[in-house]
């Protein structure tokens, strides 16, 4: 599977460890930034990780900030994208079976390293169930 990740400052050290575990699953990962701890604007990061999913170049996209929130609200605003704050594994899997979000956003200041991996191997192997949720995931966007 083709995954973009990036992150801001907050969440360049959990970015490293998931790039590297990722690969480790076998997962081909595109590192969109940050590439150090040096204080900088989740925008620069989210914007090119929600374009490689909306743009097919990658198949989920993974994204860190401090509280998730910045990064995630970035990430939302490009069309077909559906980014999803996740704190805990039972809603990263709801975020895929409920809401075919294609963008997992985690909070890199409030779960552990090894809860961001365990969220993002079932975010990634979750599937969206479709059914009534179709119709729901239909009316999200704008256009």
């Amino acid at each position: 599977m083709k995954i973009a990740i990036g992150a801001d400052h907050a969440g360049f050290a959990y970015k490293e460890e998931l790039k590297n575990f990722l690969t480790t699953q076998g997962h081909e990962v595109t590192d969109f930034g940050t590439f150090s701890d040096i204080s900088t604007d989740y925008a620069d990061y989210a914007h090119p990780v929600a374009m490689a999913v909306k743009e097919q170049k990658a198949d989920f996209g993974i994204l860190l900030c401090g509280s998730g929130n910045g990064i995630c609200m970035t990430a939302n605003k490009h069309q077909g994208i559906r980014a999803a704050l996740c704190w805990h594994t039972e809603i990263a899997v709801l975020a895929r079976q409920h809401n075919n979000a294609n963008i997992l956003c985690m909070p890199a200041r409030y779960i552990s390293v090894e809860q961001a991996k365990i969220m993002a191997l079932q975010f990634l192997a979750t599937e969206f169930e479709g059914g009534r949720h179709l119709n729901r995931i239909n009316k999200i966007a704008v256009c």
